[in-house]
């Protein structure tokens, strides 16, 4: 990954460009921002281009023997860490246990979210998490003499991920790293990283992206027309995945879609077999598929409230979507719209703290019989 393949982000590659021409690139860098806005193709780009043994004036050299490593993710001064699933009961994974997968994945796109990596992964019901003995793993790793010569660069995406003791155990290293030691985290929660750790690190903020360069991108590589691009564009909300899955309605969001109407439909209805049935079905989930699942519900009840007010380009809804919403979208109003919000946000804690989700999930069904009705 260059600095000329991420989309957009153009002030963020400027700055991060003066930073290196002047010296003053600090030791860890926060890169936060929303799920595919470029964080992690931002932070890769940096990487080659600190690594980079001719680099120009706006991006590596791409010909250097550090560049040719990097075209694998083989260049043995880059270390990653991220969220992984127990692969035997009773030990820790690490993140090297994956480093294949995560290679490939990076290689076929960096432009991902955690459900694409579960899925690659094979995670099936598991949650993903840096486990406490990664922390020993990025220690050791970070000792090692530089192989060649330059920065050692360590990845850790979506940091808000790690365990609390691992994250614990970090703090020192944070605090004094080794000399030419450079982290990179990739974050989408920052507030729930550890604020030790936070207040060790720069944060760097990325906007979503603007909708021309989305739209470039759909018309140059997915070879849509102009105003089928723009359109597309706008319901993204400067996301590219976003953009991705609403050129065609992806899997996951198809089911979440389907669930949540089929929810709304029966609560609406009072068909408690039925809803008691739908709350097992998605118990059947698997938790971070639920907590997916929670987020598009809030995504669709403030976009169904915003629906009402009749200004479309406030609105960032699918055609599916919009079409249901033209029903539905008068049953989510001023009075109702905050009390379905904090719902969904106690079933996401419960969820969280392993609450069994058969209960969560037919709980909040239920209540949404009596707010729907308001």
């Amino acid at each position: 990954m260059f600095f000329k393949d991420v989309i957009g982000q153009t002030e963020a590659k400027r700055h991060l460009l003066t930073l290196v021409h002047e010296g003053r690139v600090p030791h860890a860098i926060l890169f936060c921002g929303a799920e595919g806005t470029g964080k992690l193709p931002l932070a890769l780009a940096l990487t080659r281009y600190l690594c980079c043994e001719n680099p120009g004036e706006e991006d590596a050299c791409g010909k250097c023997p550090s560049c040719i490593k990097m075209n694998k993710l083989v260049h043995p001064d880059v270390h990653f860490a991220f969220p992984v699933i127990k692969k035997k009961a009773g030990r820790d994974t690490v993140s090297d246990d994956f480093i294949d997968v995560w290679r490939q994945q990076l290689i076929d796109s960096p432009y991902f979210s955690l459900a694409n990596w579960l899925a690659r992964m094979g995670a099936e019901n598991q949650q993903a998490q840096i486990f406490v003995r990664e922390s020993d793993e990025i220690q050791r790793k970070l000792s090692l003499k530089a192989g060649e010569g330059s920065y050692k660069i360590m990845i850790i995406w979506l940091p808000e991920k790690m365990n609390a003791e691992c994250g614990n155990k970090l703090l020192k290293l944070l605090e004094e790293p080794p000399a030419y030691t450079i982290f990179l985290l990739v974050s989408e929660a920052p507030e729930s990283i550890l604020p030790t750790l936070t207040s060790r690190m720069q944060r760097f903020n990325l906007p979503p992206l603007n909708e021309e360069d989305i739209a470039g991108l759909l018309r140059t590589r997915y070879m849509l027309q102009p105003e089928d691009a723009s359109d597309i564009a706008h319901l993204s909300a400067g996301s590219v995945l976003r953009a991705i899955e609403n050129i065609h309605l992806g899997e996951e969001n198809r089911l979440f879609f389907e669930l949540f109407t089929s929810l709304m439909r029966l609560a609406y209805a009072r068909r408690l077999k039925e809803m008691k049935a739908w709350s097992e079905q998605v118990a059947a989930l698997g938790r971070e598929r639920q907590k997916n699942l929670l987020a598009y519900c809030q995504r669709m009840i403030r976009e169904n409230f915003i629906y009402n007010f009749h200004h479309s380009e406030m609105n960032y809804l699918g055609r599916e979507e919009a079409q249901f919403a033209s029903r539905f979208a008068p049953f989510v109003n001023e009075r109702n719209v905050i009390g379905i919000m904090e719902e969904l946000e106690e079933a996401g804690r419960h969820i969280e703290q392993n609450v069994n989700p058969k209960f969560v999930f037919f709980d909040f069904a239920l209540k949404m019989i009596v707010l729907l009705k308001n």
